[in-house]
């Protein structure tokens, strides 16, 4: 089976991903911080930045390509796609030091969430099929 839907948003996830990796390293690389934080809450920031798209890209986009490969609709798949990388934008820049109710974090977590029900929707009604 080719791929046709998932790596569409697989490169723009992968490109977010990648630029929020060079912030880390980057701060280390100032810092010369090998390993950890060094008690620096601008460095713990990114990582946490970092760290979290690495969860949720990875966990979504797997659940994607399942999606796509149990033949679910391809608007569904735009969907899901379309709320994972509206998510990955959103969240570093709503993920704050002293405000953990920023919108963007909720836009990032909320966006996310859906792209999560929305695959194992699909995936569920594909199983049963």
């Amino acid at each position: 089976m080719i791929f046709t839907i998932t790596p569409m948003y697989a490169l723009p996830v992968a490109v977010i991903y990648m630029a929020l990796w060079m912030r880390v390293t980057s701060k280390r690389g100032a810092m010369a911080q090998s390993i950890g934080d060094g008690g620096n809450m601008d460095l713990l920031l990114r990582i946490r930045q970092h760290g979290n798209c690495a969860e949720w890209s990875c966990f979504l986009l797997i659940l994607m390509i399942l999606s796509e490969g149990m033949n679910a609709p391809d608007l569904y798949l735009h969907i899901g796609g379309a709320l994972l990388v509206v998510g990955r934008i959103a969240h570093p820049f709503g993920l704050k030091k002293d405000n953990a109710a920023h919108v963007l974090r909720y836009v990032g977590n909320g966006s996310n969430m859906l792209a999560t029900l929305n695959f194992m929707i699909c995936i569920s009604v594909n199983l049963v099929r």
